[in-house]
């Protein structure tokens, strides 16, 4: 394509643009997939050098083949997708554009079973199904998006500032705030891949009843929530009653799975290594004070 001709094209994709309404802007993806996956490894990059990752490879493995079953039953399964395990006790989970997903250790241990970590990781593929983390970019970066696909670029700087942002922690938590329509349907999603894989669907609205229980008792840190899974996933009795509406629509499925042995000997594992770890620190400071 030549330069005139792009430019020509820009201009009339921009007035295109500008008659859109701003619902309609906010569901727009200018990003093709292969765009869409080169954004996200390079996040994914950015990501890994700012948050630990937890080193165990048999719940490394396990996660990992939770989430694959689910992304088979999923609606967008030709996208490869990643997922690790962040070293933290913060309640959380993101995705980035393009199919890398991360869960944190303290959101494993707080799941009473297998069903709830699943609704939560099908919840983050529902996101990457949904392509939101392009739209989002869409609708932050459209002008610079809409020129640069007009005239057939490829623009390394661009896409490592949005890359950046996405891997940021603070500029990053606010491109990955979605909006309500795309949580509900990410939440639509993880119904669809957990029934489909014949996991129990109703362990995501538990899970979402377990964490505002805890975000509105007093005995919880009101600081700590802040930074997890609320800051990014806002969460209502709506949210719930929706899952619940669209669970009680399918049609009855013997046999879904609520919980696995795997998941018990995971989630004790994870227990057992932060005790060790927390009795160790404790031991070293103890020899400080000395």
């Amino acid at each position: 394509m030549s330069a005139r001709s792009g430019a020509i094209r820009a201009v009339y994709l921009v007035f295109a643009l500008i008659g859109l309404s701003c619902a309609a802007v906010s569901q727009l993806n200018l990003l093709t997939t292969h765009q869409e996956v080169e954004i996200g490894r390079q996040a994914a990059r950015e990501v890994e050098r700012e948050v630990k990752i937890y080193r165990d490879p048999v719940v490394s493995a396990y996660v990992d083949s939770l989430g694959q079953v689910l992304v088979r039953h999923s609606r967008r399964p030709g996208v490869k997708y990643s997922f690790k395990v962040v070293d933290t006790d913060q309640v959380n989970a993101f995705a980035l554009p393009g199919g890398w997903l991360y869960i944190n250790r303290g959101l494993i241990t707080t799941a009473e079973n297998e069903a709830e970590l699943a609704g939560v990781i099908g919840h983050e593929i529902g996101h990457v199904v949904g392509k939101h983390g392009a739209r989002q970019i869409t609708k932050q970066y459209g002008l610079a998006v809409l020129v640069e696909l007009a005239v057939g670029g490829e623009n390394p700087s661009l896409a490592r500032k949005i890359a950046g942002q996405f891997a940021a922690m603070g500029a990053g938590l606010t491109l990955l705030k979605y909006g309500r329509d795309a949580e509900r349907e990410a939440d639509y999603f993880a119904v669809e891949e957990t029934y489909a894989a014949g996991i129990n669907p109703e362990g995501m609205a538990t899970f979402f009843e377990k964490l505002m229980a805890q975000q509105e008792s007093k005995q919880e840190s009101k600081q700590l929530w802040a930074r997890g899974w609320f800051s990014t996933h806002p969460a209502s009795r709506e949210r719930i009653a929706n899952v619940r509406e669209q669970i009680a629509e399918l049609p009855p499925k013997a046999g879904l799975k609520k919980d696995s042995k795997r998941f018990q000997e995971i989630k004790s594992r994870i227990l057992k290594k932060d005790k060790t770890r927390s009795g160790e620190t404790k031991l070293r400071e103890t020899f400080r004070a000395f």
